[in-house]
């Protein structure tokens, strides 16, 4: 049975894809300053030249992570199988993603040196690797930047004067929360988005900007964005925003305060709604179906790495071989979660949790189990970004914008970027701390991006609440993470437990903090407040805080 799905062939990847046709590997190079690009891109991005081709490789490589994927199968390809990443030996820079055949999981190690065997779908000719017949192992492949070194990429500040002084958060609201609610994703928009206005003590008619994430109505992932609500709430926006390609989910939050700094609007109304579990139900009973086909421009899926998991399984692996991290590391931050949404009303998952239920739980994809991954729902947030002087007049306490982080330090491509960490969260990080004079230990509480338990460890790390690496150690036990401990992390139970909202959960999280609006779980004298937005795709930071 032929794998789907299989590479949408283009005019930059075909040589790729078509290459193995007499069994060789093909990179393309630059013929300028020798180096092999990868993906395939019409620009040198080492030496901006314009001279490039096809290079033929001897197909031998170094295995550079590796995950036995056990929860997913593609057609033709059925779990358990072995997601890898492979740095070749002429350029080890360049990265595949691929698939080990011919050896058993627990004999693979980090730095085999395995070879190409091509695999023929159609007009396709995938690359998959084996451990060559005599056992080899070579250096693993470096950091283009090392983990404690991001900081030194980060760009000075071009102005004294921050556009975060010019907006505050002045209402939030959410929609009811769930498994499987079976209602109309815009129905959840719209009861949070009335909620947030309220909460403001605006109306409809103080609404003059929109922005949201991402935008799109596939797959559960929105309800069709601005252009659905404003059609149904009957708004004149003068500014609007939606779209992938921003700062993480929390983007719509940093793109309105700069819409309310520029004058383009004085209340932007930003939503995210998401309808994950309505929509795998409907599949299942034949009413809805996926978009795509049988060919993807993608570089993971033909190998069955369909799932951002599979990704930050191939990091996490890399962080446990260099720092000594353990499964029970990031036990402790689900178990957190876990505790800290018992006291939470609105959070999915309730009930206790221990270790061993945490390490007994179903595998997904190596190192990850079950309680490792965020859990799908039903459910919106809205939140009220207004000019600073508006805010003033508001009837809740305002919670005003310190800083922002979004720089981009690294490669986007999630296969060939940083190699121990969940990708853009180091550089975002950095650049936070470069707009302010608060530091780590100014923090009262972390609402940090959890889709899965090792998002939340990179970005602990990355922020400076432990050192590079030294998340053992840190999150051990569990106390430094508690609702009394170091840095109280996630205190709505974050999205292993409360439900996945895409980051825009936490921002309402750290706002109920930051008035002291959080009830059984309010973090006494909370006044300043971190919120990680994403992570892999181009993400953002913000820290919060208020003034009484």
């Amino acid at each position: 049975m032929s794998r789907l799905p299989l590479p949408q062939l283009t005019f930059d990847n075909e040589f790729f894809w078509t290459s193995g046709a007499d069994g060789v590997l093909r990179i393309l190079g630059c013929d300028d300053c020798k180096s092999l690009i990868h993906p395939p891109q019409p620009v040198c991005r080492y030496c901006a030249g314009h001279n490039l081709s096809p290079h033929e490789v001897s197909g031998r490589a170094v295995l550079s992570a590796f995950t036995v994927n056990e929860r997913f199968s593609i057609p033709g390809l059925p779990a358990p199988y072995v997601v890898a990443q492979v740095a070749i030996e002429e350029d080890p820079r360049v990265r595949l993603t691929t698939n080990i055949i011919g050896s058993e999981p627990a004999e693979l190690e980090l730095g085999r040196v395995v070879e190409v065997v091509f695999e023929q779908h159609d007009d396709v000719w995938l690359p998959l690797f084996r451990p060559t017949a005599e056992p080899e192992t070579a250096p693993l492949p470096e950091d283009e930047i090392a983990p404690q070194d991001f900081a030194t990429f980060v760009r000075p500040r071009p102005t004294e004067d921050k556009f975060e002084d010019a907006a505050a958060i002045t209402g939030i609201g959410a929609s009811k929360l769930g498994r499987r609610l079976m209602v109309s994703p815009l129905s959840l928009t719209i009861e949070a988005a009335e909620a947030a206005i309220a909460d403001a003590g605006l109306t409809l008619a103080d609404i003059d900007g929109l922005s949201t994430y991402p935008a799109v109505d596939a797959m559960g992932m929105g309800e069709g964005g601005c252009t659905a609500l404003e059609n149904a709430l009957g708004l004149r926006p003068t500014w609007i925003n939606g779209g992938m390609d921003t700062f993480g989910p929390g983007g719509s939050v940093i793109a309105a305060v700069m819409a309310v700094a520029t004058g383009m609007a004085r209340h932007v109304l930003c939503f995210r709604t998401l309808w994950e579990a309505t929509f795998n139900q409907l599949m299942k009973e034949g009413k809805v179906s996926p978009p795509g086909g049988a060919r993807v421009n993608n570089w993971q899926a033909p190998f069955g790495a369909t799932s951002a998991a599979h990704t930050l399984a191939l990091n996490a692996q890399r962080h446990f071989h260099r720092y000594g991290t353990t499964r029970e590391t990031l036990g402790w931050i689900a178990l957190n979660q876990r505790a800290n949404a018992a006291l939470n009303p609105t959070a999915i998952y309730r009930d206790p949790m221990t270790m061993d239920d945490y390490l007994s739980a179903r595998p997904i994809t190596t190192p990850f189990g079950l309680y490792d991954c965020d859990v799908p729902c039903d459910g919106a947030v809205a939140v009220v970004v207004s000019a600073v002087d508006a805010a003033a007049d508001a009837p809740k306490k305002p919670v005003y914008f310190e800083a922002v982080g979004t720089q981009i330090i690294e490669r986007t491509d999630w296969d060939q970027t940083t190699l121990t960490h969940e990708p853009q969260v180091l550089g975002q990080a950095a650049h936070l701390w470069t707009r302010t004079s608060l530091r780590p230990d100014d923090v009262d509480v972390a609402q940090l991006y959890d889709g899965f338990t090792f998002n939340c460890l990179s970005w602990l790390e990355a922020l400076g609440f432990c050192g590079i690496g030294e998340a053992k150690d840190f999150l051990d036990g569990g106390s430094a993470i508690a609702r009394d401990g170091t840095i109280p992390l996630n205190t709505h139970g974050g999205q292993l437990s409360h439900g996945r909202t895409h980051g825009m959960g936490l921002v309402h999280e750290a706002v109920s903090q930051l008035r002291g609006e959080a009830g059984e779980r309010q973090v006494a004298g909370a006044r300043v407040a971190v919120v990680s937005s994403g992570g892999l795709t181009p993400s953002g930071v913000l820290l919060l805080r208020t003034d009484g």
